[in-house]
């Protein structure tokens, strides 16, 4: 009851501290914080799933009319959730390490960007962009062209597992981006680094401004996902996933499927990736294949691991943090340091103006989470929200801290 009415006041307050202090980035962090808390307080489910619809239903939208970057960054969390929860199919319960996982994020996002603007013409003749109507077909194309991607990745490379996988589906990864940036002749498929633009965004229901229309597409697109998670976690398929991750010759030897197990892994997380590349296209109304690069592929890997391989709270709550600190967190570090240097503040007797420009924070985003993956290798490797087996498994490994028993 106290963790209840606690996580309870602590949302209340975080709200009404942000409408108070719109533009406070440290308010903005206490208010997803207070998220966390109301999941993790002892409560019933249904009382859960109300309060957190309540935060992201009716909270969140009158938070972005206050200030509509924190709406901006809670749409750019979701997309980054659906991927993360995507790549955490292949990775947490496969136990395929896929580094290349931002090609079906380019697949998806190429598939709509063509065909609803102006690009298509330079192919057929033609009678485009298409009306802002096709886009809700298109999501289904670009699940559909994405999970064909992800089986036609897993073809090759059924009998790789461990560092080989990984390098190949880095590759596969690189490949695409290439595709992309190269595709501009003899036929103007993708119009090379140029990129593709304006991309006609969908129609938005009773007049909604943009910002809040995407961001309950987004919403709406990840709740789908975690009920697709958790129904293939909890059947025979996510089953068979966990078996090959374990060990796949025992695997095989219980009878598991291992090829039609594995193009169903790499589909499923394809089929993610490939309807956010739909949504990420229209929202962006523009693209390039540098939105596509390598280090996008290590990002989503990223949260992940922090959050805890095969967990879906896990990937959901590494999204959100990887995201966060990088959109909020370094970046409004380094508008706080800049302000300061124009303000010609001296601290222990150096002038902040004198500060070279490559100490930014957000230049060190990478640096920075690497750093955060190695901590969290060495002091708990199961992520920050585990799923039980993973933690048992984590702790039977550990050595024991006690005296030694003497040999008889």
């Amino acid at each position: 009851m106290i963790q209840l009415v606690g996580a309870v006041a602590f949302l209340i307050a975080s709200g009404i501290a942000v409408a108070t202090f719109p533009r406070s980035v440290l308010v903005f962090l206490a208010f997803q914080a207070a998220l966390f808390a109301v999941y993790l307080a002892r409560m019933p489910a249904w009382l859960r799933a109300a309060l957190l619809g309540l935060a992201l239903l009716v909270m969140m939208p009158l938070i972005g009319l206050y200030n509509g970057y924190y709406l901006e960054v809670a749409t750019q969390v979701g997309i980054f959730v659906a991927l993360a929860l995507g790549l955490n199919i292949v990775v947490g319960l496969a136990g395929l390490l896929d580094l290349g996982y931002v090609a079906f994020f380019a697949v998806g996002a190429y598939s709509w960007a063509i065909f609803g603007s102006p690009q298509a013409n330079a192919i057929f003749g033609g009678g485009f962009p298409l009306a802002p109507i096709w886009f809700y077909l298109f999501l289904g194309v670009g699940l559909a062209v994405a999970g064909a991607t992800g089986v036609v990745l897993g073809l090759p490379v059924l009998r790789l597992r461990g560092d080989y996988l990984a390098i190949v589906t880095l590759g596969f990864g690189e490949v695409i981006r290439v595709l992309a940036n190269n595709l501009d002749k003899p036929i103007n498929l993708t119009n090379g680094p140029r990129g593709i633009t304006p991309i006609t965004r969908p129609p938005a229901p009773f007049g909604m401004p943009y910002p809040e229309y995407f961001y309950f597409l987004v919403l709406a697109i990840v709740v789908l996902v975690v009920l697709v998670n958790r129904r293939l976690e909890n059947s025979h398929i996510g089953r068979a996933w966990e078996a090959i991750r374990e060990d796949e010759l025992a695997a095989q030897a219980m009878g598991v499927p291992l090829v039609r197990s594995k193009l169903l892994a790499f589909a499923c997380g394809a089929s993610f990736a490939g309807i956010m590349g739909v949504v990420f296209s229209a929202k962006q109304v523009f693209i390039n294949p540098e939105s596509f690069t390598f280090l996008e592929s290590i990002g989503v890997l990223a949260m992940v691991i922090l959050g805890g391989m095969g967990s879906i709270p896990g990937a959901v709550l590494g999204a959100t943090v990887v995201t966060v600190l990088n959109l909020q967190v370094l970046k409004g570090f380094s508008l706080w340091l800049n302000e300061l240097k124009n303000a010609g503040v001296v601290v222990l007797g150096f002038n902040l103006a004198d500060l070279p420009t490559q100490l930014e924070p957000a230049k060190y985003e990478r640096m920075i989470f690497g750093i955060i993956l190695v901590l969290m290798m060495i002091f708990r490797p199961q992520g920050i929200l585990p799923v039980r087996r993973r933690q048992r498994e984590l702790a039977a490994r550990a050595p024991a801290t006690g005296p030694a028993t003497p040999a008889p």
